[in-house]
């Protein structure tokens, strides 16, 4: 069974999202520039985090799709054109090469992992290095939602204590949300891509347990499209976290799930604080 890694956020408006997240009571990091021309902002808890991603001033930096090769750059790029929100969901991986080598079998994608690494200079002078292998899938009945799992080589130098601190006491991301017409026309996928089971309520809800989290997918607000909507973060104190929202003038709804921040108010993405 697997555990969420990291949520790709998309947003066209980089700066103006992390001020919102700000806002929200989170912990935002500094601009980071990739190679292959997008620029992302981190949002870091105690095993996940939230990538705030957007494309570069120069779109030739973005490697096109190929045969068996997913341009990770080219699939935020294309869904920006659509719509601002939540495209990628990651899970964690000991393994990315041989994930990338079963999903081919299991038939849920036939793509080459991708590696790649940055060396750089902590505040204190000292040299750190972090690497990661990704290993892509695909559920073709949702082409607008991308899945990767994420092997990191070096994680003692990603993650970080003093970043995993946040106003709203945030500890980790919880759950995620597939908005879908036919939940359970995704089960099947769902669960071997996070190597685990599918329950299906009598709605026809599906949810796929994790280590310290859950998938759920669900027809409530469901178009044509199957799409990645939403998560999950739980914070320690509700009542403390809706202060912090009011005092921030943030608006939300509560809800039996939880503090509700609607898709409009936070770059096309629903945000839930639930109770640790």
């Amino acid at each position: 069974m697997r555990r969420i890694d990291h949520l790709v956020v998309a947003v066209r408006d980089l700066d103006g999202a992390a001020d919102l997240y700000r806002r929200l009571g989170f912990q935002v990091g500094a601009r980071n520039r990739h190679p292959w021309g997008t620029e992302n902002r981190i949002v870091q808890f105690r095993s996940s985090f939230i990538e705030l991603i957007t494309t570069g001033d120069d779109p030739a930096l973005i490697p096109p799709h190929g045969d068996g090769v997913f341009s990770f750059g080219a699939f935020v790029r294309d869904s920006l054109v659509r719509r601002e929100g939540f495209p990628l969901l990651v899970l964690d991986s000991d393994d990315a090469r041989g994930d990338a080598a079963a999903f081919a079998a299991a038939g849920i994608g036939a793509f080459e992992p991708f590696f790649f690494e940055r060396k750089g200079i902590r505040p204190d002078g000292t040299p750190t290095h972090v690497a990661f292998t990704l290993a892509f899938a695909a559920d073709p009945l949702a082409p607008e939602a991308g899945y990767f799992v994420c092997q990191q080589h070096f994680p003692e130098n990603f993650w970080n204590p003093a970043f995993q601190i946040h106003a709203n006491g945030g500890e980790d991301i919880s759950a995620v949300t597939l908005t879908a017409a036919r939940p359970q026309a995704h089960a099947a996928f769902l669960a071997t891509f996070g190597q685990s089971t599918a329950d299906i309520a009598a709605d026809g809800t599906v949810s796929i347990p994790l280590r310290g989290g859950r998938i759920v997918a669900s027809a409530t607000g469901a178009d044509d499209t199957p799409l990645l909507t939403g998560f999950t973060v739980r914070v320690p104190a509700l009542e403390a976290t809706a202060a912090l929202l009011r005092d921030a003038g943030v608006p939300f709804t509560e809800t039996a799930a939880g503090l509700v921040i609607s898709p409009d108010t936070a770059f096309g993405t629903t945000i839930v604080f639930e109770p640790a």
